[in-house]
């Protein structure tokens, strides 16, 4: 298992997601067990953002990271911006909010959710700001494809992007072709969201794949263990999985320790191969 390093600081590669989290009263013992559960199993990794529930996320990882059962220093918490709210104006009020919700001092890492109106250059600012406030470690970005992320790269602070958080799994590999080049080359690392093609629901069946199947038989584990071993592969992935199941939550922390050969992962090219041409950039 390959820690990945990101602003500064090398993590477990495998996160808790938590969209859709704390929304609903009934499953939200369920819930904090959840999030407990990938903790307690060595997980630092949690991502949220303040437009997942209007908050109720935010609100749900705030009862489970309580200071007396959690180290802060211990967790690498995530939360991102709406870009409606990105800028100079704005992005600092909804930070603060996003604090106040999760009931810490600090983010170590503010993203910008997508792309919208307000210039690129001008959250950049904002976000630089609020890092020199100490209210943020880092900053970094979330669905943006190779050319925003090369005209980041130009601005006087573009070299403080310390993350882009995009969607991808087995069957979303486009990023593979150019973007993950670029954040390769200048030591930028991928936050993967739906690693595991939200189980398998967009119709692209890797569930029912033979080889899939048997890779998975030979490591003992079972397809979605083998689909987060192929996303955290390389050392520069952090893989988010969504789970509200304590018992998902731990199978999918101990794929982890799936190392997959080269046959396994020459077997998985043969039946999802590498992009040979631009793809237009997976979403949600």
């Amino acid at each position: 298992m390959k820690k990945v390093k990101i602003a500064g600081r090398e993590v477990f590669p495998i996160g808790l997601g938590t969209l859709k989290m704390g929304d609903k009263s009934n499953k939200f013992d369920q819930e904090i067990k959840a999030i407990q559960m990938g903790l307690d199993n060595g997980v630092q990794v949690i991502d949220t953002a303040e437009m997942y529930g209007d908050g109720n996320s935010e609100h749900l990882i705030a009862q489970a990271i309580k200071p007396y059962l959690y180290n802060r220093e211990d967790l690498f918490l995530i939360s991102k911006v709406l870009p409606s709210n990105a800028s100079k104006k704005q992005l600092p009020i909804s930070l603060d909010h996003s604090l106040i919700r999760l009931n810490v001092d600090y983010l170590d890492l503010y993203l910008l959710h997508w792309q919208g109106s307000i210039p690129l250059q001008e959250t950049v600012e904002a976000l630089e700001k609020a890092k020199n406030q100490g209210k943020i470690k880092a900053w970094g970005v979330s669905n943006l494809d190779t050319d925003d992320i090369e005209k980041i790269l130009t601005f006087p602070e573009g070299a403080n992007c310390a993350a882009n958080q995009v969607r991808y799994n087995l069957a979303d590999r486009g990023i593979e072709y150019d973007l993950i080049p670029v954040m390769s080359k200048q030591e930028i690392p991928v936050i993967a969201y739906a690693p595991v093609d939200r189980c398998d629901s967009s119709g692209t069946g890797l569930t029912k794949q033979n080889v899939l199947k048997e890779i998975a038989e030979t490591h003992q584990a079972d397809i979605f263990q083998i689909l987060l071993a192929w996303c955290i592969r390389n050392g520069e992935t952090i893989a988010i999985p969504q789970s509200s199941n304590p018992a998902h939550v731990f199978n999918n922390v101990k794929a982890a320790e799936i190392q997959l050969t080269q046959q396994d992962l020459e077997q998985i090219d043969t039946i999802f191969p590498k992009p040979v041409t631009k793809q237009p950039l997976a979403l949600w």
